[in-house]
């Protein structure tokens, strides 16, 4: 397994999709989105666009399908919920299919839906997708962080840098044959410098902050724990994501 982790949709690359491509979006879309999936949500479908995710879910019935959309880390006026993985009870989500769009997640998924596999990972789903990683061992890893607006953010870092540590620690592979690139190295210092303060990191990066400042506070707490969900989101078609049992579809 060769891993290569890129900080932000536009640093990806787009000409040589990775066998196996990993979204992260901590705060919080892919934190959402295992949660949701976790608690019996029938899928998640994501979209940039808000009005084509209005049009895509009127094809829906009313009773099963959420609106969730998020614009600059608040809710969207008319929309059932915005990106908060507290939302996804399931008395909530059960059987119903997510329709989603975020500021940023949405867009690093958009960046590798054309790969072979494509999941998604937050800190709470980290092991999940490890063993996973694990069991298959793709020939390459791309692990895309969504960032902010098209800039670096600490929380995805943190989590692909967790991801990568663990999948090391466990396949005792040498760190420069297994590291595609630099940023596997900075992000896997990042985790072992706060793997015992996640919720502090989170809280100091500027996204925690920013969602401070809305009053967001039970989100962060949720989304810096680590391991507490064995989902894997995977893309069952472009586009839209299931609960996996680890096979590929």
């Amino acid at each position: 397994m060769k891993l290569f982790i890129y900080h932000t949709p536009e640093l990806t690359p787009t000409d040589k999709m990775p066998a196996c491509a990993i979204a992260v979006d901590v705060l919080r879309a892919t934190t959402t989105m295992a949660t949701a999936l976790n608690n019996g949500a029938e899928a998640v479908q994501v979209f940039s666009d808000l009005e084509q995710l209005m049009g895509e879910s009127e094809k829906w019935p009313a009773d099963k399908r959420i609106r969730a959309g998020e614009r600059g880390g608040a809710k969207v006026d008319g929309f059932d919920m915005g990106n908060s993985p507290l939302d996804c009870t399931p008395e909530n989500v059960t059987g119903k299919r997510i329709f989603i769009s975020t500021t940023n997640g949405t867009r690093a998924l958009q960046r590798v839906q054309n790969s072979p596999i494509v999941l998604t990972a937050a800190l709470i789903n980290r092991q999940a997708v490890v063993e996973f990683l694990l069991d298959k061992q793709p020939e390459t890893i791309g692990i895309v962080g969504s960032g902010w607006e098209g800039s670096y953010s600490l929380e995805d870092s943190v989590c692909a840098g967790a991801i990568a540590h663990s999948l090391l620690t466990k396949t005792g592979i040498s760190a420069t044959d297994f590291a595609g690139n630099d940023e596997v190295f900075a992000a896997m210092a990042l985790y072992l410098q706060w793997e015992n303060q996640l919720h502090q990191l989170l809280k100091s990066a500027s996204h925690g902050q920013r969602l401070l400042r809305l009053g967001v506070i039970e989100d962060l707490k949720y989304c810096s724990e680590i391991d507490i969900l064995d989902v894997l989101p995977m893309q069952r078609e472009p586009g839209v994501l299931v609960k996996s049992d680890g096979q590929v579809f």
